[in-house]
Parts: structure tokens; C-alpha cells; sequence
């Protein structure tokens, strides 16, 4: 039985025919995959998006709108996944940042490029679906989600 989902969050940026992408050492293999990552409990999903993009290829990320809140289960280990992918835009690229450990580069890549990768050198299944989505006009308004913050005494 699998562990409780691991919560995501992606950034599909698309500027001149290309998306935004980053390099990576997982576990000794070399993928490639959107500005992505683990949400943290005090913030939120939006927040989250924000602050992966930032950490990983030094870009300032906008959301804009939602894409698809996906359900992932790893083929090959016993982890589901739970990815929510925005669109939006980049701007304000601090060049000279370090880059999240692990990340040996963020590059813009044309979806033929990223298609031209095999099934392993992509990070899963859920590079090519988020940017097929965005693609087909996906586009769900942010409103669409809903942060809840109580105060009890």
C-alpha cells in the first residue's frame, strides 16, 4: 500500500516557443523536468510554485492561471504523487544565483527537444501531460483555489 501522496508543485513557462526547464541529478541519473517541487505546510500552492521556480533556475515566476492537479503513481516505486501545475511567466532571471541542490541547469527547451528525450531522461510521465495540457488551452482561474486561515483562542 502506498505512503501518503507527496504533495507538488510545477511551473509550465513558455516564452518563444520554449519552455522553461531544469537539469537535474536524481538519484544518480540525469532528468529533465519543469521547475518542480515539494509544497511546505506554511505556505501556499501558489507560494510554493514561486518559490521552486526561484530556487531552481533563478527566474521570478507569475502564476496566471491553474492547469490540472495531477494524480502520479511512480511505476517503479511505492509513492504517489500529487502535482498541481500552473502557467504563467517569468521574469527578473537572477544569472547569478545558485541553483537548488541538484539542479545542474535551467534552460528554455522547445517541446520537440523535450519530446526528443527518452521516457528515462524525462523526471516522469507528468513533463510531457502538463505541457500537452497547456497546449490544448488548460487554463483554470487561480480563484478556483481557496486558502482557509481560522484563528481559534
Amino acid at each position: 500500500m502506498p505512503s501518503n501522496p507527496h504533495i507538488t508543485v510545477a511551473a509550465i513557462i513558455k516564452k518563444d516557443d520554449r519552455y522553461l526547464m531544469v537539469k537535474e541529478r536524481v538519484e544518480g541519473h540525469i532528468v529533465y523536468n519543469q521547475p518542480a517541487g515539494h509544497w511546505e505546510v506554511d505556505e501556499t500552492l501558489i507560494e510554493a510554485a514561486i518559490r521552486e521556480t526561484q530556487e531552481e533556475t533563478g527566474w521570478n515566476f507569475i502564476p496566471e492561471s491553474l492547469i490540472a492537479i495531477y494524480r502520479w503513481k511512480h511505476p517503479e516505486k511505492n509513492e504517489v504523487y500529487l502535482r498541481i501545475a500552473f502557467a504563467g511567466q517569468a521574469d527578473q532571471h537572477q544569472t547569478d544565483q545558485a541553483l537548488d541542490d541538484g539542479i545542474l541547469e535551467a534552460m528554455w527547451m522547445t517541446r520537440e527537444e523535450i519530446e526528443a528525450l527518452n521516457e528515462t531522461q524525462r523526471r516522469s510521465a507528468l513533463v510531457l501531460k502538463s505541457i500537452e495540457d497547456y497546449e490544448n488551452g488548460k487554463r483554470y482561474d487561480l480563484d478556483l483555489m481557496a486558502e482557509i486561515v481560522e484563528v481559534w483562542n
